[in-house]
């Protein structure tokens, strides 16, 4: 008993140390790192800082610091705990709260419409790669019915949840995510749909992730083109 107590105690200090120092960056880094990448062209969309287990305190700042950075949103793993807390804080500081999905799409009791219910503010994030990879399921149909609740898409492309090696990720046009068919389907429609590449697949002897990346856009541009 008195070594749990002293490790609850541990706990204790070492999560007070880590909200203060959450809290001590001074919004003008988060205007420095801005200006940094905006003027070498580049934006951020959103900001991950995974904050749903956070105190208020640290969850209104991790939103002042987004949208320092220019971000719309904050990004979270999909679950209750995460959709039922954030929103409210997003509303408040006029963004959004931003939900990605590994595996849930084929946990029976995810439900997207309560997830998206919880709050005006409340989005997804739907990486087709994983949602391809655990259902099966092609990702148009998801984004028909919800792309004015989708800000943003993770492109990967993966094995679908019937191969043989299930879910696993390839080389962009080597595996089974409709990556074609869902550009496609964004640019017939001109929904407002950020779509961010994702290298997860093991960089081939003699390239290197830059070169990787490279390839990963050429093959989306030329779907596009």
């Amino acid at each position: 008993d008195e070594e749990k107590a002293e490790h609850a105690k541990a706990v204790e200090a070492a999560t007070a140390a880590q909200k203060e120092w959450r809290l001590s960056l001074p919004m003008s880094k988060y205007e420095e790192v801005r200006k940094k990448y905006n003027n070498a062209g580049v934006n951020m969309h959103i900001a991950k800082f995974a904050p749903s287990s956070w105190s208020d305190p640290e969850l209104d700042y991790a939103y002042k610091a987004a949208n320092t950075l220019g971000a719309y949103g904050i990004t979270d793993e999909a679950r209750e705990s995460a959709w039922t807390r954030m929103g409210k804080f997003a509303e408040k500081h006029n963004s959004l709260a931003i939900f990605h999905n590994h595996a849930q799409f084929a946990e029976p009791d995810f439900d997207l419409d309560a997830m998206l219910a919880a709050s005006p503010a409340n989005r997804l994030n739907l990486d087709i790669g994983h949602y391809v990879g655990t259902t099966g399921k092609h990702p148009n149909e998801l984004l028909e019915k919800y792309h004015d609740q989708i800000p943003m898409l993770h492109i990967k492309d993966k094995t679908s949840a019937s191969h043989e090696d299930p879910n696993s990720n390839r080389e962009f046009g080597k595996g089974e995510t409709p990556i074609a068919d869902v550009l496609g389907l964004i640019k017939q429609e001109q929904w407002n749909i950020d779509c961010f590449l994702e290298l997860e697949y093991k960089i081939p002897e003699g390239s290197d992730a830059v070169k990787e990346v490279e390839k990963c856009i050429e093959y989306m541009r030329n779907i596009l083109e």
